[in-house]
């Protein structure tokens, strides 16, 4: 296979070095960066001389001028920023790799569906929870799976609220920001839901419920290190997804996902927009939905302790 040119917007964010580490495994290229901050010394250990840029007008024209010869985009910038960024790639023909969640809004949906169509270049969505080993034993056994428990709770310290990802017009809040992946994982599973409920939703926590036939999902997400101590272990980030009797720790067996994910890309079988549709619009209901009271039954067992 010959090497394909990458270039990435938002290289100094923590998410990028993970899509850095992917396109250097798979032995390609990446041909340029552009970001406003230049903390992005680590990539002199992979790719030295990629050409990197702070100022957007700079790199705008840099893409037009080397359009032949990039194949794909990818966008790693903050949640707001994707449509455009995903718009940008699409008329200088790349191709784009975006990461989660694609836009914060479903209605943006429609746009990039009709510019992907005219461009006849593809926009690859990063659903790497997909392809964890253990997602594919639950999809094989949802039939017989009564009861999903997620708890993800993913400590983040003051700086979070402050940043862009603290404003909910920016990053889609907590639900959108963390959640998103657990919510395709459970619609790739089981489809769309037929009970959505919502609980509780603030800046740093949210907890509801879904149904799906006869599975029962209870669902609990923070970024409040608090609720770790709700937990018997020792631990500093609790990500478990329990369906029934299987139980799957994504803090395991997670680092290797973007590769996986680059593999099945660079041979035009990643997850395309049509994929992840349903999750947006999910989250959005979530977003959206009035808060309701619970009952025993149906409330995640951490929603019940926090509440007490």
């Amino acid at each position: 296979m010959n090497k394909k040119n990458f270039t990435i917007i938002g290289v100094a964010g923590y998410v990028a070095r993970k899509h850095v580490n992917a396109i250097f495994k798979k032995n390609n290229n990446l041909f340029s960066a552009l970001d406003p901050h230049d903390n992005v010394g680590f990539l002199d250990s992979t790719f030295p001389n990629c050409k990197f840029f702070k100022d957007y007008e700079r790199y705008e024209r840099h893409l037009h001028k080397n359009s032949k010869i990039i194949d794909f985009l990818v966008v790693c910038s903050p949640n707001f920023l994707h449509d455009s960024h995903i718009r940008l790639a699409l008329i200088n023909n790349i191709n784009v790799i975006c990461e989660k969640p694609l836009v914060i809004n479903s209605h943006n949906i429609n746009g990039l569906k009709k510019i992907e169509k005219e461009t006849k270049k593809k926009i690859n969505c990063i659903l790497q929870l997909r392809l964890h080993k253990d997602s594919k034993k639950i999809k094989i056994n949802k039939n017989k799976i009564k009861e999903i428990v997620i708890t993800y709770v993913s400590p983040r310290g003051s700086w979070y609220l402050t940043s862009w990802k603290g404003d909910k017009n920016k990053s889609g809040g907590v639900v959108t920001n963390i959640g998103i992946h657990l919510f395709d994982l459970l619609y790739y599973i089981y489809g769309k839901p037929d009970v959505t409920k919502v609980f509780f939703r603030d800046n740093k926590t949210a907890s509801g419920y879904f149904e799906f036939g006869k599975t029962k999902v209870k669902w609990f997400l923070s970024i409040d290190k608090k609720f770790l101590s709700f937990s018997k272990k020792k631990i500093t980030h609790l990500r478990e997804f329990k369906a029934d009797n299987i139980k799957t720790n994504f803090s395991k067996s997670f680092h290797d996902l973007h590769t996986l994910s680059y593999d099945k890309i660079l041979k035009n079988k990643g997850f395309g927009i049509e994929d992840v549709e349903e999750s947006i619009k999910i989250v959005n209901k979530i977003n959206s939905a009035k808060l309701l009271l619970f009952d025993n039954l149906e409330a995640h067992p951490f929603l019940k302790r926090m509440l007490k």
